[in-house]
Formats: structure tokens, sequence, C-alpha cells
């Protein structure tokens, strides 16, 4: 759906202010549009299109949350953080300690780090005391919807979302429009990365060509281009030999495939997980076995072809207990959770409110106490969002006829937290499956603040309490199951390159 933009030709004859009832609206002329996820008259308005210079000229800035904190993306700064605690999984650092930033790389990490005072002239000093210092977070499995559905989120939007949610590196899958099964595709969501991006961005192609599960795409000339990884996310591939194929050819050119694992003859037309809750509703399920069938499936595909199979938002008891078994075979398997499906259960969605229809659907208690001791016991290694934005068209319907999919960039991080408080995970765990774990997985370079390697670093206060507030989030959609819980632990500042692309810090 195209987004009608009629009256910002002219940004000098607009005005802000807030409703009594708490949204913020732009008014030209004698039409008055809502902010970004409200229906209008005039569409859907994205809001983070609006220049931050407008708002900070009419006297707007809380609502276009705190742009000045961002002026000083790209700029070139040296940091000193003093007296963190710096969490450095990778390298297996876990103190209080200071962290040296000099020309975009990490120069130094020791406690009490002595820099002479002609040094220091040069170099901004923040104070991190009772923070956490840690490697930039790696998000393995993001939709930034560029190219073809920019209403709902773009590479610029998402990364600002990433970014303030702590993550300096998110790898984004190739269901867009059109798919990213090409080197050009690749290369352009590389270039308006480069162009518009607050982190990295990581390009994940397709397995098949237009995701139809037929004909392999060139993962030679995938790779070649930039991307990491080849998924068919959204849809399985269906087919058993295809799949073996993936995985044969993937091992000639050293690049992962992601499984999205889902039996659609089992899974057709399920609305919520199958259960008591679905059976109460009147709602159909979708059973665990829609997909346990695929995991093993592709367990014993890789297991075949000796090659490697990552799969991807495991739900269900069965998947992380087959997940352990073939781990223990040695089978070449790597999973991940994301943090809905360790902290909601079925049970929410007992209001038929769509915001928590997702696919994989949301499961029973059971299984969330099987996700946790799988992220415990390293079965599963990496927590990812599986960020899905859609916006009210998609959402704000029944049920039965809305879109899966949450968005969850910025909520991730004091869920992950949640974990540590509750004992499943320690600090080091925690960090790790966020960071180092992911950027191993993908085989890049992130996920760690090694000596002379680039500093993409984020800053986190484990002990701030606030209240999730979706319509505040940098996200062009709202679809937030977490919105208005209370939650501890935020990203106050995210480096990428030894560069501040994002911070609520004082400075």
């Amino acid at each position: 759906m195209a987004v009608r933009r009629r009256g910002l030709q002219n940004f000098d004859s607009m005005r802000f202010r807030r409703m009594d009832s708490g949204p913020i609206v732009w008014e030209s002329g004698r039409k008055r549009h809502f902010d970004a996820g409200r229906r209008t008259r005039g569409g859907i308005l994205p809001y983070m299109e609006l220049l931050p210079a407008v708002a900070v000229k009419h006297g707007n800035v809380e609502h276009l949350k705190t742009c000045c904190n961002n002026v000083k993306r790209g700029c070139s700064v040296d940091f000193l953080f003093r007296n963190g605690r710096v969490i450095d999984p990778a390298n297996n650092f876990d103190q209080i300690a200071d962290v040296l930033v000099v020309n975009g790389v990490v120069a130094d990490i020791s406690p009490m780090l002595e820099v002479s005072a002609e040094r220091l002239a040069g170099v901004e000093v923040i104070d991190a005391s009772g923070k956490w210092v840690t490697p930039g977070l790696v998000d393995m499995h993001v939709h930034l919807r560029e190219p073809g559905e920019e209403y709902k989120e773009t590479i610029e939007t998402g990364t600002r979302a990433a970014a303030a949610g702590g993550f300096t590196s998110v790898a984004c899958m190739p269901n867009t429009r059109p798919v990213n099964d090409c080197a050009a595709v690749t290369e352009f969501i590389l270039a308006r990365s480069k162009e518009q991006g607050a982190c990295r961005v990581l390009p994940v192609g397709a397995i098949s060509k237009g995701l139809k599960g037929e004909a392999l795409t060139e993962f030679g000339e995938l790779r070649e281009a930039g991307a990491v990884a080849v998924t068919d996310d959204g849809r399985p591939v269906t087919s058993n030999q295809l799949m073996r194929r993936a995985l044969e050819y993937a091992k000639v050119f050293d690049i992962l495939v992601i499984s999205h694992a889902e039996d659609l003859s089992l899974a057709e037309g399920g609305v919520m997980n199958e259960g008591f809750t679905s059976t109460l509703l009147g709602l159909r399920g979708i059973p665990n076995a829609a997909e346990e069938v695929m995991v093993a499936r592709d367990l014993l595909l890789a297991e075949l072809t000796h090659g490697r199979v990552h799969i991807a938002h495991v739900s269900t008891e069965g998947s992380v207990r087959m997940i352990r078994e073939a781990k223990s075979r040695g089978v070449g398997v790597t999973a991940e959770t994301a943090p809905h499906y360790f902290t909601l259960s079925d049970a929410e969605l007992i209001d038929y409110d769509p915001v928590f229809k997702m696919n994989p659907p949301l499961r029973s208690r059971d299984d969330i106490l099987a996700v946790k001791a799988g992220l415990a016991d390293g079965t599963l290694d990496a927590i990812a969002t599986d960020h899905a934005p859609h916006s009210v068209i998609e959402k704000d319907v029944e049920i039965e006829f809305a879109a899966n999919g949450v968005i969850g960039l910025e909520s991730a991080l004091p869920l992950i937290l949640g974990l540590v408080r509750e004992g499943v995970l320690t600090p080091m765990e925690a960090i790790a499956k966020a960071s180092s774990n992911p950027s191993s997985i993908l085989g890049v370079s992130s996920g760690s603040l090694r000596r002379g390697t680039p500093a993409d670093l984020t800053v986190i206060d484990p002990e701030l309490r606030y209240i999730l507030d979706a319509n505040a989030f940098y996200s062009k959609s709202r679809n937030c199951p977490f919105h208005g819980k209370e939650v501890q632990g935020q990203a106050l500042m995210a480096l990428v390159d030894g560069k501040i692309a994002f911070s609520r810090m004082h400075r």
C-alpha cells in the first residue's frame, strides 16, 4: 500500500501539538494526521520520516524521541569508558575495567587504565559505573521489509530501532519484494544500509528462487555479493530433496543454511497453538508437531550431508529435545529462540488480541520451561528477535485474518536480562547468546571487544526500570506484545565502528 503524504511538501506550514488523549498530531491546513501506527483519513504516516529539525522548530521534541542524542552519529570521537563491568564472552572477560576506543577500534581494556593527561585531552570520558559494557549485540533474525514494504519498516528505521535496543549488527531475512535471491538485491540492501543504516546490516539470501521451493539460488553469487547465510524464512523448504541439495551446495561456499521448520499441511488454517486455549476460544490450532516434524527432517539431512544447519525460532519442547540429542551425536546444528518464546504462552490470546499472533505460535508453559532449559544447557545457542514489523492494516483486524509476527528490536534486551534475574543464565551467558554466539554462527567478526577490532560496543544499565511504550519506538510498526509492560534493563549507548549509533547517556 502506498503511503499518502499530503501536506508534507511545505514543512514550515506544519505545527505540532499533543492531543489530550495522548497521540501526537501534526496539522497542515485543515487536515489532522495522527502518528505512525494509527488509522487516519490520510493513510498511515511513518513519523520517523519527518525531519527531526521540524520537531525541534515546532517544539515537539518528546515524541520524535531523543533525536538530539544522535547528532554526533558519524562523527569520529575517541572514548574512554571508566569503571564499567566489561563482559566479553568471546574473550572470557568479566570484570570492572576501562575500555579505550581510538580511531574507531578497541585500543585497550584494563582495570584502572592509565591514560596520560595529554592523551585525555582528545578523549571523551564516560563514567560507566554500575553499567555493563559489552560487545555490540547481534540479532541474527530480523525483517527490515526493504525493498518492497517500506510502509512497514525501512532499513533506516529498522536499524535505528536496532541501535536503540543495543544491537549493532542485524541479519535481515530475504522475504522482501523482490526476494533477496540474487546479487542485485543483496547489493541494494548493503548500499542502502551504508547510506542510511544506523548499524551493520548482514543480508541473508534465499535458498530457493523466489522462495518458491523449486530451484536453488546461486549461493556463490549471493555469498560474493555479501550474504552471510541462506534461508527461505517465512516459508519452509518443503522438498526434502531440495533441502538436501541446499545443505550440500552450501558446503562448497561455506555459507550457513537457516531452517524455517514448519510442516504446512499440519499448520494449515491454524491461528494459534493447539491446546486448551485454542479449544476454549474455538480457534484452529497448530500442533507442536508442525515444527518438530521439520526439525527432525533437517537434523537427519544435516547428518546425512555432513552439512551445517541452523534451526530458527525454536518454540517447542520436542524441538529442543531433538536438537539436544543431535548435538550429542555430533550433528552440525545450531539453534535460536526468541524472547516471546520464553516469556509468553498461548494463554495471552484469551482476548483474541492479534498482537500475540505469530509463527511459530506462542506455546504452552511446558514449552516455555523447555526453551529456558535449552538456553541454560547450551542446546539453544542464540537469542534472536525475529523482528517482524506490520502496519495496522495487517494487524488491527480479526485474529483469523491478522498477519503473523511481532516487533522485538527495542524490547528484547530487558527480556533477555530477565533470564539472568531468574537464574536461567549468567550475565556472561546472556550476552554471549546475543553477541558472540550469533556472530560465530554467521561467521562474522563482530561480537567481541578484542583489541584492534572495530569498536562495536553497547553500554547497558541492567537495573533501570521503565515501561515499554511501543508508541515511542523508532520502528515504524507498533505490533509489540510487550507494550505497557514494566521491564528492567536498557541499552544506554551503542557504538558502531567507534561512532555513536544511539545514546541515552548524559554526557
